[in-house]
């Protein structure tokens, strides 16, 4: 006898799961989502009030929006969070103590766009542009290659972050290694043109990613989790590929996970793709099998079409996750992240938990100038 669609959700994305010194009390994660609401970089009781309300309705993790680390070239925004002076920390630690009055965990989402930073941008318009090689993702506009003291700088700045994020209450934090910002510039070929220690070959490409992750690892807890996003995607090029073959793949993962990374957040596109011929396994799919660590999927994990749409004022509709939990119910990956599915609907987890699904609210891209 098969279950039922509601008994089959709440089995399945309803089981606990433990990451180091945290037990989650589901499967569902919040996806990190750029909102820039934060005036300041300043998160204030509206941001407080948004995570919690997910945090209510039954999300185990929330990872939060990517913040800005101690670093001048770190930010583009002045209305993108920092997790960096007290002003800023203090209204994060306020976000972590109304997501915990909710009943959810969370973790801080630690960014360097490198690259991506508009010059004379905010928060710091006299910052240089800066990246591995000074190479752009697009178009001509170059930008500095860091010295040594640029990338200890930055690595500081990230175990800076991740020491703060358990100094003010969260549950773990999060690297973001993926989408073409500074971290994945380091491990992409086409932006990391360097002939030192940290370019060349797969191995060297991901020095400094590891290096972050082994400060971020000693300025913590043993059991503080660590969760490192990665991606082949990079943003505006969506066919770009880290890796060919599992076999490089495991390259650029291995060190990341003897340098403490203790879960993988694999984000794509849609989260249904194999990600190599000859398997059906995803890039969460194959990062669990080679690492042995936990992972997390996510990509357009409940609608009908992909995040970038919502960018060119596409709505969203609703469509059934029967897939997604046949490949959870046979471990293919671990926790599930949900993107904009929660954005258009608050109680997503709630509803698909009780197996409410034909209370699902469809994504409305006007949401996106709204924060609820």
């Amino acid at each position: 006898m098969t279950d039922s669609p509601s008994a089959r959700a709440r089995n399945t994305l309803g089981r606990p799961f433990s990451l180091g010194g945290l037990t989650l009390r589901n499967r569902v994660v919040m996806a990190p989502m750029t909102r820039q609401f934060s005036p300041g970089g300043v998160p204030g009781p509206d941001v407080a009030e948004y995570y919690a309300r997910r945090a209510a309705a039954e999300v185990g993790l929330i990872v939060t929006e990517g913040t800005y680390v101690d670093h001048p070239s770190a930010g583009t925004s002045d209305r993108v969070p920092r997790f960096h002076g007290e002003d800023a920390l203090a209204g994060w630690e306020k976000v972590a103590d109304a997501v915990h009055r909710a009943g959810g965990a969370v973790m801080p989402q630690l960014w360097h766009v490198g690259m991506v930073r508009a010059a004379g941008a905010p928060p710091f318009p006299d910052a240089p542009r800066t990246g591995p090689s000074g190479i752009p993702l697009e178009g001509t506009e170059t930008g500095r290659a860091m010295t040594r003291a640029d990338i200890d700088d930055v690595v500081a700045a990230f175990a800076a972050g991740a020491a703060a994020a358990e100094a003010r209450g969260f549950d773990g934090v999060e690297i973001h290694g993926a989408h073409g910002y500074l971290v994945d510039q380091f491990l992409w070929s086409h932006t990391n043109r360097r002939t030192d220690a940290y370019g060349g070959d797969p191995a060297s490409r991901v020095r400094f990613a590891a290096e972050i992750v082994a400060a971020c690892r000693e300025a913590v807890s043993p059991h503080f989790p660590i969760s490192f996003r990665t991606s082949q995607w990079k943003a505006g090029h969506y066919q770009a590929r880290l890796a060919e073959t599992p076999e490089e793949l495991e390259a650029v993962l291995t060190p990341l996970a003897e340098a403490g990374v203790d879960v993988f957040h694999c984000s794509t596109r849609r989260y249904w793709l194999p990600e190599f011929e000859g398997s059906d396994l995803n890039l969460a799919g194959w990062a669990k099998k080679l690492t042995g660590r936990p992972t997390i999927t996510v990509g357009s994990v409940g609608l009908d079409n992909e995040f970038f749409a919502a960018f060119q004022g596409a709505d969203g509709g609703v469509t059934d996750i029967e897939a997604l939990l046949e490949r959870l119910e046979r471990d293919e990956f671990d926790l599930v992240a949900v993107g904009r599915s929660l954005l258009g609907d608050p109680e997503w987890a709630a509803k698909v938990l009780s197996g409410r699904f034909g209370d699902l609210r469809p994504f409305d891209a006007a949401g996106l100038a709204v924060l609820h």
